[in-house]
């Protein structure tokens, strides 16, 4: 199941050159991985309050083509493995049909104390 979330390109995400500033793609694949865990319903605010969250364990990406003021694009997320420990995702920026950006991203879930935990059983069941 492919997740697409659409993004512009904004002046202030351009650097001097007039081409998105390399940071903003991380941007733009953190809002597309929130989009997605919302669509599937989990409610990360519930999960905050109990004392689990989301986090980032390690991002591996390759920048491909570079977006420009205006370009519109599409973010696609695809789960490529989930574990009692992690979820690991497939993200891609396109233009059309040319992927400008990839990534592998691996999210974790961590407790008040900030130790890694076991996903819980229900957002297992989601993905």
């Amino acid at each position: 199941m492919t997740h697409t979330y659409p993004v512009r390109v904004y002046y202030e995400d351009t650097d001097m050159g007039g081409v998105v500033y390399h940071a903003n793609y991380l941007r733009y694949i953190e809002r597309a991985r929130s989009d997605w865990v919302r669509k599937l319903g989990n409610d990360q605010n519930a999960m905050r309050e109990e004392g689990v969250v989301w986090v980032v364990r390690r991002v591996e990406a390759d920048y491909l083509a570079p977006a420009k003021f205006e370009d519109e694009l599409v973010v696609e997320t695809d789960v490529v493995s989930l574990s009692g420990v992690r979820l690991t995702m497939s993200q891609s920026v396109r233009r059309g049909e040319t992927e400008i950006f990839r990534a592998t991203v691996t999210a974790v879930c961590i407790n008040r104390a900030g130790k890694p935990i076991r996903l819980p059983a229900e957002i297992r069941a989601l993905m």
